[in-house]
């Protein structure tokens, strides 16, 4: 698991912004028409089943039991026309839904 220069930067400054937090925390979640999705929030601590990666000096924490449908992954921020936001480069997703809110492994 790792991010990209962009996505750390963004993240940086969404902390500091916040001016609290140490880190992003990654979680995988049971919904839409595909079955997973991954659902990005503060991390304001440790948490003992959390695993803690650090790319370009940001922390990522995830879930140990999250970690099989995250292995490999790289996480982008990108701007495409009008939308911008966080891609997930995930060599685990089989599928996603139309809309590209949700995935299969």
């Amino acid at each position: 698991m790792n991010l990209t220069e962009k996505a750390a930067l963004r993240v940086s400054e969404f902390l500091d912004k916040r001016k609290a937090g140490i880190g992003l925390r990654i979680r995988i979640k049971t919904t839409g028409c595909s079955g997973l999705s991954y659902k990005l929030e503060y991390a304001d601590a440790f948490d003992k089943n959390n695993v803690m990666f650090e790319s370009f000096g940001v922390k990522v924490f995830i879930d140990k039991n999250d970690l099989i449908y995250l292995d490999g992954t790289k996480i982008d921020y990108v701007k495409e026309g009008l939308k911008e936001g966080f891609k997930f480069i995930n060599p685990n997703e089989k599928a996603k839904c139309g809309c590209g809110e949700s995935f299969t492994v």
